[in-house]
């Protein structure tokens, strides 16, 4: 896809893509609200700037690969796809349902742009490591692995199996992104298992790892473009975002990690994106 958005066009379209994901998962009655809207900012930037991808042709051969790993925040991919023209929007109706393309975790095989199944934590940086791999073995180092993580999905060990293994054969192809909003389904991370010191585990492992404001999509963008010039090692980076982001009464919440809004909430929560917290006026008032 060719880069040729303005930031501020990015931002719109980031907040279009929080609009879709609150109906999705209104009308869905279920699924996960604080981590998808967390990332719309990172999945914007990947989609609409950093990657190389065509939605006419998901299969292309010289596309990069994005990988989720922490598969619940799945809305987020499904209405970034969809307002890149992979598929239609109404469908966006359709997650979760019977039979639906739209899964509450992505499924490889319904739908074509989805490079991995994810539904138990802790596979995708594993997944990343062996694609890097047979990559670097096809000679096809012009392509880049992305991988998005979340933190609390850090709490599994096979993840750390796939850090190590990408270090030690200094995968410098591949990009991880980790949704550090510090909340889990139980409560915040530092109370659950602590993480920290985050940055230096990764160091640790044979990483270069990078920290930024995971909901600034200019410094996502710088990011992922520094991750690029990194040429001796894999790349982490560890994207301080706020979960719920744009809806006030989600943000830091972490009980929103895995309930969607009803619908008297999903009317406070698209007011306050279309107004930006009341900021502009609604053409909807």
């Amino acid at each position: 896809m060719s880069k040729t958005y303005t930031l501020k066009q990015l931002e719109q379209k980031a907040n279009t893509i929080r609009e879709d994901i609150i109906r999705m998962l209104e009308h869905a009655g279920s699924g996960h609200s604080a981590g998808p809207l967390g990332l719309t900012d990172i999945f914007t930037a990947l989609y609409f700037d950093v990657m190389k991808h065509d939605p006419k042709r998901p299969d292309w051969d010289d596309r990069d690969i994005l990988l989720l790993s922490n598969g619940h925040c799945v809305p987020v991919r499904y209405a970034t796809m969809a307002e890149a023209g992979y598929f239609p929007k109404k469908e966006l109706l359709t997650l979760r349902q019977l039979g639906s393309r739209l899964q509450g975790h992505p499924e490889r095989t319904r739908l074509p742009g989805l490079e991995n199944t994810s539904g138990p934590l802790g596979c995708g940086v594993s997944q990343a490591a062996g694609m890097a791999l047979a990559l670097r073995m096809d000679k096809q180092m012009h392509r880049r692995v992305y991988v998005v993580t979340g933190d609390g999905e850090l709490d599994e060990g096979n993840v750390w199996e796939g850090i190590m293994l990408a270090g030690k054969y200094q995968l410098n192809n591949i990009t991880a992104i980790v949704d550090r909003n510090n909340i889990q389904i139980d409560g915040p991370t530092e109370s659950v298992m602590p993480l920290e010191d985050l940055k230096r585990k990764w160091e640790s492992f044979g990483w270069h790892a990078l920290e930024i404001d995971g909901n600034d999509i200019e410094a996502v963008i710088d990011a992922c473009n520094m991750a690029k010039a990194i040429t001796e090692k894999p790349v982490v980076i560890i994207a301080y975002t706020v979960p719920g982001k744009g809806v006030d009464f989600m943000e830091y919440d972490f009980h929103w990690h895995g309930a969607p809004p009803n619908h008297e909430q999903a009317v406070k929560a698209l007011h306050e994106l279309r107004t930006l917290g009341g900021k502009i006026r609604s053409e909807h008032e």
